[in-house]
């Protein structure tokens, strides 16, 4: 098969999986996601705190970033410039396993200053699910995959969609979802895409 067409039918398996997964999706826990979001909207006092592991972190940097466009005090956790958590702010945690350490250990930290934990994950059951406060979940894998219980197992020893490597499926998904999040917000909270264009970066690399 030419790499192109491959690449493609790699496109239709990852779009067909997404459309299934919004199916999945609880809308009560987006809309609650969305309100806890909304809630600190426009208090300079309170932040938000973005944080996941490898391909989850840089979903949760495009989030942050876009909250930031919105005129929410956005951080993203291991950036030189995250200030101290607070009780009262809200930490958003993103992790396919729920078990990855250094997420999981961030959550229990920001749990006992008060902040808010939320969480977006396949696993509810995990670590990090029964930490959070509000709980997305988010599909990233088959039943066949799901057999395993460890979710770096099943990576390392290959039990994956054969067309979407490692954390794809849950990456894409999340990317999408967070996508949907924003324009959410900007309806709920009357934010036009001119205004969050004057929040745009206006120097760049």
């Amino acid at each position: 098969m030419e790499p192109g067409k491959t690449a493609l039918l790699a496109m239709r398996e990852i779009a067909g999986f997404i459309e299934n997964a919004i199916r999945e999706i609880d809308e009560a826990e987006v809309t609650r996601l969305i309100e806890t979001i909304a809630s600190i909207y426009g208090d300079p006092s309170k932040k938000i705190l973005v944080m996941g592991a490898g391909r989850s972190g840089l979903v949760g940097k495009a989030f942050a970033m876009r909250l930031l466009h919105m005129g929410f005090n956005s951080y993203v956790l291991g950036e030189t410039i995250v200030p101290s958590v607070r009780k009262g702010d809200l930490v958003l945690a993103i992790s396919g396993s729920g078990r990855t350490r250094l997420i999981v250990t961030a959550a229990e930290t920001a749990k006992t200053v008060g902040a808010t934990v939320a969480a977006i994950t396949t696993y509810p059951e995990s670590p990090l699910g029964k930490l959070a406060d509000v709980i997305v979940r988010v599909p990233g894998r088959t039943k066949l995959a799901e057999r395993m219980d460890d979710y770096f197992a099943r990576q390392i020893l290959g039990i994956h969609e054969p067309l979407a490597p490692l954390g794809t499926l849950f990456e894409d998904t999340t990317m999408i979802l967070l996508d949907g999040v924003v324009y959410s917000l900007m309806k709920l909270l009357n934010i036009g895409e001119d205004e969050m264009k004057r929040r745009h970066a206006n120097i760049e690399l």
